[in-house]
């Protein structure tokens, strides 16, 4: 062998053994990265219901160095399991996401192919949004969703706000079950056609990025194995929505990327800006899935409550609302005082002054009047309850004959009357 092959081969077996002492260092690593992982989610009880523990013991029980340097840790792990409560809590640092994260470091050969992550797909019920989740709906038909990523305090304050045009808005911490909740839901409703993408994005200890995978999809789609083309996170895989869902999610709605933008005013103004445009409900739903839409008609009927009715009225001179309630008799029974509609009503509740929805509903009518009375110092005269009075022959008490009420309720004055008629504001 000449001088140079011979020093050719021997750079050749340096770099092979220096490749396999580096691999060897990486397992070691990861090994302990792995065992000290599952050790802290057996130490943490959140973790014995969660799916992130559970999904990944069983998934890497079922590799060889699973049944081999990692299987006295995966064993004690399993022996904290509870029934699952949820598949992912969402928390900032998840000790069994570290763990698959060093294993797929570590081995992705082995990695490549296992389910480490719970995704089960969750079952959907009647309404919308069909699917659980992190979210506060606003109004349905409204045509922008706000998916904030991980930033909970920004949610919270467009929930307050609820600006012109908001349809849902949420958080998104994974880019597997969360993007596809995200889609389900989205494609239950027509009426959104924007979706504005902002807020933190990502989770560094875990290693999601839902927010980049989301972009992703938008921008690549999904390969053959229904990985997000282009995406950073860790498990980017849709496995619980068809190619059919993700095309026609992409053909729904638009994306706007505001990502890592936190300011409220500036994600309402692009809210604002999307609802100017008006856009159409989408044509071309995926689901024969509708809301039943109900013309209410005026109420005919006027049932009186057993409890008694009410008088409302502003006292304007000390600013203080006034409900008398009076029993079917005509007879005054208690005054109530009160600055605002709330403590009212909620005092009313209390004493079981009414037993009726329909009554209940009528009250805090009257009472939002009179509190706007008092505000705007306009007059104020009580509304008569919606509906025909029907002659009844039981006894308007609802006490039963015993209690020695007429049968039929004795008309009474205009001002006191057991249709809560009008009582003139006091002067």
């Amino acid at each position: 062998m000449k001088d140079g092959e011979q020093k050719t081969v021997c750079r050749a077996s340096s770099t092979l053994l220096d490749g396999r002492t580096n691999a060897q260092d990486l397992a070691a690593s990861a090994f302990h990265i792995i065992t000290s992982q599952i050790d802290e989610a057996i130490a943490a009880a959140k973790c014995h219901q969660c799916g992130c523990l559970q999904q990944t013991v069983e998934a890497l029980t079922g590799t060889e160095v699973g049944r081999g340097e990692l299987a006295s840790v995966l064993a004690k792990a399993k022996t904290v399991f509870e029934p699952k409560k949820y598949d992912c809590l969402g928390c900032p640092v998840c000790y069994p996401a570290l763990a698959a994260n060093a294993f797929v470091e570590a081995f992705p050969e082995a990695g490549a192919g296992l389910d480490l992550c719970p995704t089960e797909e969750p079952e959907e019920r009647q309404g919308w949004p069909p699917l659980p989740g992190d979210y506060s709906v606003v109004r349905y038909g409204a045509p922008v969703a706000v998916c904030a990523l991980n930033s909970e305090p920004l949610v919270k304050v467009l929930v307050e706000r609820k600006p012109e045009g908001l349809a849902i808005v949420g958080t998104m911490h994974t880019e597997n079950l969360g993007i596809e909740r995200v889609i389900k839901n989205t494609l239950a409703n027509p009426h959104i056609r924007c979706l504005l993408l902002c807020g933190e994005d990502t989770q560094q200890a875990v290693g999601h990025l839902p927010g980049q995978c989301l972009e992703s999809l938008f921008q690549n789609g999904l390969d053959e194995r229904s990985r997000i083309i282009g995406a950073r996170g860790r498990r980017p895989v849709l496995k619980n929505v068809s190619r059919g869902e993700v095309d026609a999610f992409l053909k729904q709605v638009e994306m706007i990327s505001m990502v890592g933008e936190e300011d409220a005013g500036v994600i309402i103004g692009q809210i604002q800006s999307c609802a100017n445009r008006r856009p159409d409900v989408y044509p071309y739903p995926t689901k024969e899935f509708q809301i039943e839409r109900i013309q209410a008609p005026e109420p005919k009927r006027l049932t009186l409550d057993k409890a008694g009715y009410f008088v409302v009225y502003p006292e304007m001179r000390c600013k203080r609302l006034v409900v008398e309630h009076y029993t079917n008799q005509g007879v005054l029974n208690c005054v109530l005082e009160g600055t605002s509609t709330g403590a009212l009503y909620s005092e009313v509740i209390e004493r079981q002054l009414v037993t009726r929805l329909d009554h209940a509903a009528y009250l805090g009518r009257e009472l939002a009047r009179a509190e706007q009375a008092i505000l705007t110092g306009a007059p104020f005269v009580q509304d008569a309850a919606p509906g025909e009075l029907l002659p009844t022959t039981a006894p308007p008490c609802g006490s039963g004959s015993s209690c020695g009420c007429p049968s039929t309720p004795k008309p009474v004055s205009s001002s006191c009357s057991s249709l809560d008629s009008a009582k003139a504001a006091c002067q």
